[in-house]
């Protein structure tokens, strides 16, 4: 049985060499505090203060209603140009769009016309010309039609959709970009922590000390495991209460300890397979690459950025074996939604089960490089 006095002592010297490595620490503080605060503020499909220009060859009121609705954060107060200023302007990337309200608009539109409006977009800023070319529309649409409104009675529809946004009523972005970055973190530093404290120790020829103590392989694992969790937990603290609630001033809907439970599981397989990684790997630079390697897949497919329902049917079987799919489930459920023990469970039993099996695995892999270190 492993000794709870040798795991202990372990993690405390794996904590003393992680402390004299800066380059860690600093990955460690950059990733739960500034990588987490550009990920709110820098989102590049966000419309944040996007520069507009108008090309008022109108000059009525409803082309001036039309001008004054662009308003910040989304938009910055168009500048009303000239057609001339307005192509030099897209040209010099000075406009990301140009919106050219034609001559009698107005009176065009009150007398039932089509009365088309030129919209023209900077297609080199792509995501933002992609979702401000659909805001644009609305706000145009929706000026226009309260404008008809007051100079002529026109029948409602017989059905009139109300939309109700739960748990992100304005819809902010900056939401979901921080904590979406936290909880991708916590895996990634969780692989790389544990990977680089054991290739650390072969570089050093410190493992050959290790083989020569009364100290067993799950020892090892162990010490590794609990020492880099507990510093990958103490530094998500920090990002979720200081940079998350304290800076960015974003609301966590649910138990902030019930989600370090859960990242907690998660760190066990995470961590786990960051020690099977450095066993494949024989140094630093190809640790990088097959980190790479795994942690693109684990992203991209557990539905931190995408819904896993958008996926084909056999990735979102498959990735159910992997723990970042039920981490990002529950860790969903529990900052946005505010879920309790009795919603979130099944994720946390599945993260038990998972994490389990990279151990057992992991396990046997490195000791079969102890036995070829040996």
């Amino acid at each position: 049985m492993p000794s709870a006095s040798h795991i202990y002592r372990l993690g405390i010297k794996e904590l003393w060499s992680l402390a004299r490595d800066p380059i860690m620490l600093l990955l460690i503080a950059y990733s739960f505090t500034a990588s987490i605060y550009i990920a709110a503020t820098a989102l590049p499909e966000t419309l944040h203060h996007v520069p507009i220009a108008v090309v008022d060859e109108d000059a009525s009121p409803l082309s001036r209603c039309i001008v004054q609705a662009f308003y910040r954060p989304r938009f910055n107060p168009p500048q009303l140009v000239s057609l001339a200023e307005a192509d030099a302007g897209l040209d010099s990337g000075d406009y990301t769009f140009v919106l050219d309200i034609p001559p009698d608009f107005q009176r065009r539109v009150l007398k039932g016309s089509v009365s088309p409006i030129q919209l023209n977009i900077d297609a080199t800023r792509m995501t933002q010309a992609f979702s401000g070319g659909g805001y644009i529309q609305q706000i145009v649409l929706d000026e226009v039609d309260g404008f008809v409104r007051r100079y002529r009675d026109i029948a409602p529809p017989p059905v009139d959709l109300t939309l109700r946004a739960r748990f992100n009523p304005n819809l902010e972005q900056m939401w979901f970009g921080a904590l979406t970055e936290l909880i991708n973190n916590v895996t990634m530093l969780g692989i790389i922590l544990t990977g680089a404290a054991l290739l650390r120790e072969r570089e050093h020829g410190t493992i050959e000390h290790l083989l020569v103590m009364p100290i067993t392989p799950s020892e090892i694992m162990l010490s590794k495991i609990w020492s880099m969790s507990a510093v990958v937990l103490l530094a998500a603290a920090v990002g979720l209460l200081w940079v998350v609630k304290g800076i960015l001033h974003i609301p966590i809907g649910g138990s902030a300890v019930l989600f370090m439970f859960g990242a907690l599981l998660h760190l066990f397989a995470a961590t786990s397979l960051g020690i099977f990684m450095a066993t494949v790997a024989r140094s630093m630079p190809q640790f990088g690459m097959l980190a790479v390697l795994i942690l693109l897949p684990l992203q991209l497919l557990s539905g931190s950025f995408t819904p896993r329902e958008s996926l084909p049917a056999f990735l979102q079987y498959l990735m159910l074996a992997a723990p970042t799919t039920h981490f990002v489930a529950l860790g969903q459920a529990i900052l946005f939604r505010g879920a309790g023990l009795s919603q979130v469970w099944p994720h946390l039993s599945a993260l038990i089960g998972i994490g389990m099996v990279f151990f057992a695995i992991a396990l046997l892999r490195f000791r079969k490089s102890l036995s070829e270190t040996a």
